[in-house]
């Protein structure tokens, strides 16, 4: 049994980078983590918010640390990683959850948001990977957990461009598998359909806002689900790389 993990679930005793880590799937997941005796490293631009969350799960006999973070930056994500190293030796999973979800009809030519969607959704997973890479090769171990969506898989009106980074994180991720072989790492991608999450909020049409929100409000489940995705990613054994998990809520469609 490994001496880090003396419960034997894989968890305990591992250093967990998540960015995205103030809200939603990222919080839920530290907190699942946590409780399973994981060490955790929280990345987000809202500084007090993850602040708040390290110093509950300290308080409540959990190691965390809270470092400021704005995904778009690849020098702020490689101090995440860096900061987490320094204080605890080592990265053993970095989680690259943070996400925008701006949809609207492209004739409407948000461009701003376009850019946005695709600086934190695709340049912020790429940063992630750049900035536990080379701390994971020296180790030669280390699991890259990266979040897509249903919506890389299947476009609806209104959905392109969030489809679209989406359907990268995909590709990016599965590219990340058959490169990192030879230092022995494990790589998920989760692809969830509607989580519980403040991802609703980033939409700034309000007609489309309106409907996105109906829809989660009817179908989304709660973010625990994902957080017991991202656990079972990480506790199977060295030997076992589960790759992908994709999800629904029961009653969602598409």
């Amino acid at each position: 049994m490994d001496t880090r993990n003396p419960t034997g679930n894989n968890i305990e005793g591992k250093v967990v980078v998540i960015t995205g880590a103030s809200s939603g799937l990222g919080e839920a997941t530290a907190r699942h983590l946590s409780a399973l005796g994981a060490t955790v490293a929280l990345g987000a631009r809202r500084t007090d918010r993850i602040q708040a969350l390290a110093e509950e799960l300290t308080r409540a006999g959990g190691k965390a640390i809270a470092v400021a973070t704005d995904v778009t930056d690849h020098e702020a994500v490689k101090a995440l990683v860096d900061t987490a190293v320094l204080s605890f030796g080592r990265i053993d999973v970095m989680i690259n959850n943070a996400g925008l979800m701006p949809h609207s009809p492209l004739e409407r030519l948000k461009i701003e948001d376009w850019n946005q969607t695709i600086d934190v959704n695709i340049k912020g997973v790429l940063h992630g990977i750049a900035a536990a890479l080379p701390h994971m090769k020296r180790q030669k171990s280390g699991h890259i957990i990266n979040v897509s969506s249903v919506a890389g898989r299947q476009v609806r009106p209104g959905s392109a461009v969030y489809a679209a980074t989406k359907a990268a994180v995909l590709m990016i991720s599965e590219g990340l598998r058959q490169e990192v072989k030879p230092y022995d790492l494990r790589t998920t991608v989760i692809s969830p359909g509607a989580v519980a999450t403040d991802l609703p909020g980033s939409v700034t049409e309000p007609d489309v806002a309106g409907f996105i929100s109906k829809f989660y409000e009817e179908y989304a489940v709660p973010p625990e689900s994902f957080a017991r995705a991202v656990a079972f990613a990480i506790s199977q054994p060295p030997e076992i790389d589960v790759n992908e998990i994709l999800f629904r809520p029961t009653r969602q469609e598409g």
